[in-house]
């Protein structure tokens, strides 16, 4: 398993059992490091999803009480983790990122640090458990995924643009 993609590019793997070994493996580091509780850490986005083709970058969302005042010992140790914050801007949500090495070419891993069981962490959690209970859900966004790539040649802005209609429907069913 090779995970990692550059600046704006958009590859999509076969799913493989590795992401869930590798999600265990950074959760662990992440509950070293932080004062972070284990519940407080899942594992999210297509890798988390079986059968699911998806790009080769592991997502975790990670719950704090405050997102406006996350305690710095947090950052401290998503640092240690491996973890530095990017300067992506999206309400309720604090974006950080591991990369293949000092370069920062290479993304591996994403958290998307929002408050814990607040509307963004049930709509996260939400969307994963039900495409992985809906072999036929499950099987729309794999088409739309690859119908993206084969008729699209845009970057990661466009790719999310492109199914953000199918995630906000998912998302309503929640309700």
């Amino acid at each position: 398993m090779k995970l990692g993609l550059k600046r704006d590019e958009v590859r999509l793997e076969v799913h493989t059992v590795e992401w869930q070994k590798e999600f265990h493996k950074v959760k662990q580091n992440i509950l070293n490091s932080t004062p972070i509780q284990e519940t407080r850490i899942e594992h999210i986005g297509s890798t988390a999803i079986k059968d699911m083709v998806a790009k080769p970058i592991l997502d975790l969302v990670v719950g704090v009480d405050d997102i406006e005042n996350v305690d710095k010992a947090i950052f401290q140790g998503l640092k240690e983790a491996g973890f530095l914050r990017l300067r992506v801007q999206r309400p309720n949500e604090i974006v950080l990122a591991k990369f293949t090495d000092e370069s920062y070419q290479k993304k591996t891993h994403f958290i998307h640090l929002v408050e814990y069981n607040k509307e963004l962490w049930k709509n996260l959690i939400f969307f994963r458990d039900y495409l992985n209970s809906n072999e036929k859900v499950r099987e729309q966004y794999s088409n739309l995924k690859r119908k993206f790539i084969e008729e699209n040649n845009g970057g990661i802005d466009e790719y999310t643009d492109y199914k953000e209609q199918f995630v906000r429907e998912i998302y309503g069913k929640r309700i």
